[in-house]
């Protein structure tokens, strides 16, 4: 193994330890910092999906389906945000609960999507 590919291993493995440290020391900052980056997650790709949906064709098979999961995904995060905001402890209790409700929602748009996009192609 080349001298510059170790280095890169055994920083790695340090920034793991420094992390999981911080994680362990400060379980509340830590898990305050997930629901932000969960919430931030949700909001990028609520909007990527609401921007792919407008910019499919008219007419297109699950447009709407497409808008809805991100609009959905917009509201996740925007709801973490505040919730985060309003308590953070309360933020953190809501969390499974609402990734809970958000994973089934977008599950049952992404499937519909997937079976409209089936059935489409089936008949063309």
């Amino acid at each position: 193994m080349e001298r510059g590919r170790r280095v890169l291993l055994v920083l790695q493995g340090v920034v793991g330890i420094v992390v999981g440290v911080i994680a362990f020391a400060w379980p509340g900052i830590t898990a305050v910092v997930l629901l932000i980056l969960i919430a931030a997650w949700a909001l990028v790709t609520g909007i990527f999906e609401i921007v792919g949906g407008f910019g499919l064709p008219a007419g297109a098979s699950g447009k709407g389906l497409l808008v809805l999961s991100g609009a959905l995904a917009v509201v996740f995060g925007l709801l973490l945000l505040v919730v985060n905001l309003i308590n953070p402890i309360l933020g953190l209790l809501t969390l499974i609960l609402i990734i809970g409700i958000y994973a089934i929602i977008a599950a049952i748009t992404l499937f519909a999507l997937a079976f409209s996009v089936r059935k489409r192609q089936k008949v063309a």
